[in-house]
């Protein structure tokens, strides 16, 4: 008998049932459904509009069952994917636009296997389906906005140190401050280098000005920020909006890419995505005649808004801000205490509590008003000079101002923002505010729907793909190394309830269709450590050593080969994951998952069933099978 441990037939047999366990789920695909939400935020559907559904389903012979309630919304199973668009089709006409029915895959994982967290691997859009947005992000507004933010920031340094300026103005990534003399110029250029590090003064010259221009590297960073900010921003908001396993990834300098698998329908992607909101605190000038106001047009430093809500309402807001949403780090909805009304409660980062609390300190008993900034994008149809019509995204802005209130004391980090309508438009906005403020404003430049037929055609093609390559590579191992090609076999199908089992385990993981191409790879890859553990085992055999002392040296000194080779691989797959993006990252995660998986069963898996059948006997093998 071979000294094999123990500890390892223990640690095989652990490893197979807990994977082949989760990979379970997997057996059950995802049913076709129709999901039916209410068009405003908040609301539910009805139990009429429940009825009306269903009714109508069923009176089309769709057989949709009972329908179930998903949070506030009404998900519907149906038979197969023709039953699925001819249900929305109906569904759509039947409620119009006051809800939103979109195509959606519902789980059929049995209970018990829910009861223990076991669900099916996350597919990626080339494999479930979806939407798929490129979005362009504003690069001009991000340096307009920020300009006039550094442009209020050199005015206050000016007040700061007592020097009276004629004007602050901005031009492109130029900002220049004007004096009434020289002497005040020249006193007014060491308190601004210092306040605006981040920008080349230019030297003095006859008039009395000071000229500060944005550096290159400054410009870059502001602008990579702005991306960068909008991507986390916009995976945020997917992710608290309930979108699951969503990809929002940067392209480019200035292009953010948005797959949101299992979403069917556009126009409710477009919406999840076109409801970004921010906020600007801004001081409020109430010297401005109503004549004025009605006129629109505001004197220099002002702008004139809408008061949400009160028609014919307008208010004058400075120009300068005194804090924006980007500075927003959390924001919770409330109530207030004294008449119960709906209040989002606010939270500054630093550099914005530090504003603010400059600001308002020295501006107690005026008003402050809340400016609502929301960005909304959409779909176009119109006709081109051929007669064809065509789709464009159009994106349009609204600002009103939702809140104006007198500043009764300094204000910190934390404060409330009232006006609301209802808890539900102020839980839609301390979601949108604590997800994250965009940056910039973004459009929608292309969209892409990725049908669930398409989608199961890809899984069928990989799935022949994977069969093929596993059938040659079974018959080959079972012709070629007999008995022990058959143990190689054994092992290489439980390699494959491994990696599945892993995919299925691991939260973030998703399956792509070049993660089908890495199971692949790794079905033809696992079978390379048996290969040179039984051509050792063969070497040996041929140098006349007894049939366990072959067994023993194979597996024994082909260790370090089987290492050495795959440790290669598994630096390229780690390489690929930091470098790729997107489809890359997807066959890089299946090839590392694949290598330690297939070396785990080719060295432990392999030689616990060569001991089981050769080393467990009273007496030792004449001869291998091999």
């Amino acid at each position: 008998m071979t000294r094999y441990p123990r500890w390892k037939f223990f640690l095989l047999m652990a490893a197979l049932i807990v994977c082949g366990l989760y990979a379970l789920p997997n057996l059950y695909p995802d049913a076709p459904a129709i999901q039916i939400s209410h068009a405003e935020a908040g609301g539910e559907v009805t139990d009429v509009a429940r009825q009306r559904v269903l009714g109508a389903l069923d009176n089309a012979g769709l057989n949709p069952g009972p329908g179930e309630s998903v949070g506030t919304s009404l998900l519907v199973r149906l038979s197969d994917t023709e039953a699925q668009l001819r249900a929305r089709e109906i569904a759509s006409n039947l409620l119009g636009d006051n809800y939103v029915v979109a195509l959606n895959l519902a789980a059929t994982t049995p209970q018990w296997l829910r009861a223990v967290g076991a669900s099916p691997m996350n597919l990626g859009l080339d494999l479930r389906g979806g939407v798929h947005f490129l979005l362009q992000v504003d690069m001009e507004e991000v340096v307009t906005s920020r300009m006039e933010a550094w442009a209020g920031n050199a005015k206050l340094t000016l007040r700061d140190a007592g020097v009276r300026y004629r004007g602050v103005e901005v031009d492109g990534t130029t900002i220049t401050a004007t004096f009434a003399d020289q002497v005040a110029a020249d006193a007014a250029r060491s308190p601004l280098r210092r306040a605006l590090d981040n920008f080349s003064m230019k030297p003095a010259g006859d008039s009395p000005e000071v000229v500060l221009t944005l550096n290159d590297a400054a410009l870059k960073e502001m602008q990579d920020y702005a991306v960068d900010q909008n991507r986390t921003a916009l995976n945020k908001r997917v992710n608290e909006l309930g979108v699951a396993e969503a990809v929002v990834q940067r392209q480019g300098s200035d292009r953010i890419v948005v797959q949101l698998p299992g979403i069917q329908d556009a126009s409710q992607a477009r919406r999840i995505l076109g409801r970004t909101a921010t906020l600007e605190f801004r001081l409020v000038d109430n010297s401005v005649s109503s004549a004025r106001l009605r006129t629109g047009v505001a004197p220099p430093g002002l702008e004139f808004f809408p008061f949400k809500g009160q028609q014919g309402r307008i208010v004058a807001l400075s120009k300068s801000k005194i804090a924006t949403g980007d500075q927003v780090i959390d924001a919770r909805m409330g109530f207030d205490q004294q008449n119960g009304s709906p209040e989002v409660n606010v939270t500054l980062d630093a550099d914005g509590a530090k504003r603010m609390q400059r600001i308002t300190g020295k501006n107690v008993g005026n008003p402050m008003g809340v400016l609502f900034i929301e960005t909304k994008t959409d779909v176009q149809t119109s006709t081109d000079a051929d007669g064809n019509t065509v789709d464009k995204m159009v994106s349009t802005t609204e600002k009103y101002v939702i809140n104006v209130a007198t500043i009764q004391d300094t204000l910190g980090s934390r404060f409330r923002i009232t006006g609301l309508d209802n808890p539900a438009e102020a839980s839609e906005l301390a979601l949108l505010l604590r997800a994250g403020s965009l940056a910039a404003p973004v459009s929608i430049v292309e969209e892409r729907t990725v049908g669930p037929s398409l989608g199961a055609e890809n899984i069928e093609a990989g799935l022949k793909s994977m069969a093929l390559g596993l059938a040659l590579v079974l018959i080959f191992m079972a012709v070629w190394y007999k008995v022990f090609g058959l143990v190689a076999n054994v092992a290489l199908l439980g390699n494959l309830v491994i990696i599945v089992g892993i995919m299925s385990l691991i939260p973030g993981a998703t399956l792509t269709l070049p993660g089908i191409a890495g199971i692949v790879l790794t079905v033809g890859m696992a079978v390379d450590a048996n290969v040179l553990i039984f051509e050792r085992v063969k070497e040996d055999l041929r140098r006349g050593l007894k049939p366990l002392q072959a067994i023993e040296e194979g597996y024994g000194k082909a260790f370090t080969t089987i290492l050495d080779a795959n440790i290669t691989t598994l630096i390229v797959a780690v390489i690929l994951f930091a470098a790729g993006t997107g489809s890359v990252q997807g066959f890089a995660v299946t090839l590392f998952i694949g290598i330690l998986t297939s070396m785990f069963t080719s060295i432990i898996g392999t030689r616990a069933m060569v001991e089981m059948i050769y080393g467990r006997g009273a007496r030792a093998p004449a001869k291998l099978s091999i």
